[in-house]
């Protein structure tokens, strides 16, 4: 699908976009991938996001390419007067403000609710930060690794391997971007329905809390608490990948027809009729560990081919371990005017009627400075003011983001 062929469920809507790293931005490329108007604004230098990592353009790192698309960049110093100023002239003209700062730099640079709202009366103003507003933690940084030790899920990974250790992906970033989506779609339909905008706040750490509990809080969560917290299946040591003749697989019976069939098929006919999957999906969970351990020496015998058909046959789940690269070639290719071919990862999901979709490649640090700001109300010479203090970046002043690291 080429840039510009879709038009999304959001179209018509504006998103001020004042968000960096991961989580902010992965928030509002879905926004935008939805048809919302998404103006990223972003320091002279350009955004962290766009050197997380290499890339084919010194501005646009692979991560970047994906999430600054459906995006315009808008350009400024937010410290300087004009700067600020400028995003308030913007905000004006926004029905959505996401942002990602604590709530000291939101106040320092007039840009909390009180004053957004005060510029846009009907705005929806999404906070995202660590730690929930009026908690001492408020203003500490937080990053996804700090956040996954203290939801609970290092303690989870703990109990499988023997130490703390944190998801191989940075789960809670992408986690808290699709919470800020949901936040704001509900707003936009309370709004649709009375006028009325509204703050709404999403904290990371009370966000993976609440994430982590939903299988984890298991026996624990009953008062008197009946047991540990934890899920049982999800933590057993066995649970996982199992080898084959030829490879790896990930084969998960889950039900006593799926573990009969396995079982018989390496002979084990004693544990087909064992009581720990005759008694139910309760008791399979329970005995996980021993049943996973069971499986593994019986799915050695066959190559990998053998299993998938297998498990076809017989309605047992199944998948392939597929490598990062191979998952990587499966997305389309698409071409970027700047930086040429890449890969992109598209919105996951189907609209009938709406679809979502690449309307914009990723843009230049202030390649939309000077039409975002012409629809403010800025003049010309307005602009050149502001362009020769430095205040802002026009497209016509090439800036190179820094290298990456």
């Amino acid at each position: 699908m080429k840039a510009g062929d879709t038009v999304g469920a959001l179209q018509g809507i504006r998103v001020l976009d004042l968000t960096s790293v991961v989580m902010g931005p992965f928030a509002t490329q879905q926004l935008g991938d939805l048809g919302a108007d998404v103006i990223f604004v972003e320091p002279l230098e350009g955004s962290t996001t766009r050197r997380m990592g290499p890339g084919s353009h010194h501005q646009l790192s692979g991560i970047a390419l994906n999430l600054l698309r459906n995006k315009r960049s808008l350009a400024l110093d937010l410290k300087a007067p004009g700067g600020r100023e400028a995003v308030g002239r913007v905000l004006a003209t926004c029905d959505v403000f996401v942002t990602n700062l604590r709530p000291e730099p939101l106040r320092r640079l007039q840009l909390s609710y009180p004053h957004a709202a005060a510029i846009r009366q009907n705005i929806i103003y999404c906070q995202a930060q660590g730690f929930r507003t009026g908690s001492e933690r408020a203003d500490d940084p937080a990053y996804d690794d700090i956040i996954q030790a203290e939801c609970g899920l290092a303690d989870a990974a703990r109990r499988v391997g023997g130490r703390p250790t944190l998801a191989p992906t940075i789960l809670a970033d992408k986690v808290c971007g699709m919470a800020i989506v949901q936040c704001v779609l509900a707003a936009l339909v309370h709004r649709e329905r009375t006028g009325a905008g509204q703050r709404v706040e999403v904290p990371m750490l009370d966000v993976m809390q609440a994430f982590t509990l939903v299988e984890h809080g298991a026996d624990a969560v009953a008062r008197p608490n009946i047991g540990q917290a934890g899920y049982s299946r999800v933590l057993a040591k066995e649970r996982g990948p199992q080898q084959t003749l030829d490879g790896w697989i990930n084969i998960l019976p889950y039900s006593r027809a799926a573990y009969e069939a396995m079982f018989r098929a390496g002979g084990r006919e004693d544990l087909a009729s064992d009581p720990r999957i005759q008694s139910g999906v309760a008791a399979i969970g329970r005995n996980a560990n021993f049943l996973y351990s069971q499986l593994r020496p019986i799915i050695a015998t066959r190559t990998t081919a053998d299993w998938l058909a297998y498990c076809k046959a017989h309605d047992i789940p199944v998948g392939t371990v597929a490598r990062l690269e191979e998952v990587v070639g499966t997305m389309p290719i698409e071409h970027h005017p700047e930086a040429g071919a890449y890969r992109s990862v598209p919105s996951p999901v189907v609209y009938d009627r709406t679809p979502a979709g690449l309307r914009r490649p990723a843009p230049l640090v202030g390649q939309h400075t000077r039409e975002i700001l012409q629809e403010a109300g800025y003049t010309e010479s307005d602009m050149e003011r502001l362009d020769a203090a430095g205040t802002i970046q026009l497209a016509e002043r090439k800036v190179s983001a820094a290298p990456a690291s």
